[in-house]
C-alpha cells in the first residue's frame, strides 16, 4: 500500500520494482499479484485495465485508511479485553506529555 500511496496508481511490475529497490529482501512478482489481488478483492485498491496490464489504485487515502483500521483494532481490543484494555489505554494517555494528549483529544473530536 505504501508504494500505491506514495507512487500512486501502479501496475503489479511498479510495485515490485519499487519494492526492490529499497529493500534487502527481493519479492516475487507472484506474490505481488497475489497480494494486489487479495487488497483489490477487500476494497483497498482500484484495478482497472491498462493495454495488456491492470493499474492499481488505493481506494482511501492513508490516513482515512490508518482511521479506519485503528478504530477496528482498538475495538476489538475493547472487545475482547474490556475495562482491561481501557484501563492500558487510559494508563498510557497518562503517561504522554500535555502536548500529545491535547493533540489526540483533538484527533478523537475529529471522528
Amino acid at each position: 500500500m505504501d508504494e500505491i500511496w506514495v507512487r500512486g496508481g501502479r501496475t503489479v511490475q511498479e510495485v515490485l520494482d519499487g519494492l526492490n529497490a529499497r529493500d534487502w529482501r527481493q519479492r516475487r512478482y507472484t506474490t505481488v499479484l497475489t497480494v494486489m489481488t487479495r487488497l483489490a478483492r477487500k476494497g483497498l485498491l482500484r484495478r482497472t485495465r491498462q493495454g495488456r496490464s491492470d493499474r492499481y489504485e488505493a481506494t482511501l487515502p492513508r490516513e482515512r485508511y490508518q482511521q479506519a483500521r485503528a478504530a477496528a483494532q482498538a475495538g476489538a481490543m475493547v472487545d475482547e479485553y474490556g475495562d482491561v484494555a481501557l484501563a492500558h489505554f487510559a494508563r498510557h494517555l497518562a503517561e504522554l506529555d500535555p502536548k500529545r494528549r491535547a493533540q489526540i483529544r483533538r484527533l478523537a473530536q475529529r471522528d
